[in-house]
């Protein structure tokens, strides 16, 4: 049987990786196939806390841009569509068998507990997922940044990025053919280079606290038990 690398993870799950084939929305084939390899890497005794996006619903920065909406509130409502994603992932967990709680940084009781991060480390240690919904409870910061903020107060061995691509690109292969794979970039060169993998507030926070993140490709079967296990796969950023 194969062993974990990792003690304790963070996963970023984009909301468009929900969607599946779909345009808009949960496709509940690929919610139940991530649940399932997710039930894997925490039978390998991996301690597994996940932040999920919410743009397969709405996008906060692009509601608001041109004017249309108020960015504040266009933002909060980005928060809740990452709690509906929360909630769709917490229930695929739980139909297999992984007790799994909900932690939002916005204080909505009936449907989650709120973020504390002793509560959090404590639902860690007793086995169970925990899944960090509402991003930072802030406007104007991503959900990347609420990954690698939960990251490091949650002291996670290694930030995951599942995403479209298999790694880390000079510039967006889907648009640019001449593009190339970076097999590794240290945090500076990733804000120098302008790589856009994840925000430069989220990059400065694991940068700060040598939070190790590994970008890799979601839509390949296998690849989340590939990652935890130490098989090179996908980008790393480090110092």
């Amino acid at each position: 049987m194969a062993t974990a690398k990792f003690k304790r993870i963070l996963l970023k799950l984009s909301g468009e990786a929900l969607m599946g084939e779909q345009d808009f929305g949960i496709c509940h084939d690929m919610l139940g196939r991530l649940a399932d390899e997710l039930v894997e890497i925490h039978r390998l005794g991996v301690e597994l806390a996940l932040v999920v996006g919410g743009g397969n619903f709405f996008r906060g920065a692009a509601a608001s841009a041109g004017e249309h909406m108020d960015r504040v509130s266009a933002d909060h409502m980005g928060m809740l569509a990452t709690l509906i994603n929360s909630l769709a992932l917490q229930d695929a967990l739980e139909r297999r068998g992984l007790a799994t709680r909900v932690l939002s940084a916005l204080e909505i009781r009936q449907v989650a507990e709120p973020f504390l991060r002793r509560r959090a480390l404590r639902h860690l240690e007793k086995g169970r997922a925990i899944i960090l919904a509402a991003g930072t409870g802030n406007p104007y910061f991503t959900t990347d940044s609420a990954a690698a903020l939960r990251a490091n107060e949650l002291s996670a061995n290694i930030l995951l990025k599942a995403t479209g691509v298999d790694g880390i690109y000079t510039a967006d292969p889907k648009l640019d053919p001449n593009a190339t794979r970076l097999s590794r970039v240290s945090y500076q060169q990733v804000l120098e280079r302008n790589l856009r993998v994840m925000d430069a507030a989220a990059i400065s926070l694991c940068s700060e606290n040598d939070v190790e993140i590994i970008v890799f490709e979601l839509m390949k079967q296998g690849n989340f038990g590939r990652v935890v296990t130490g098989e090179t796969i996908g980008s790393s950023i480090g110092a």
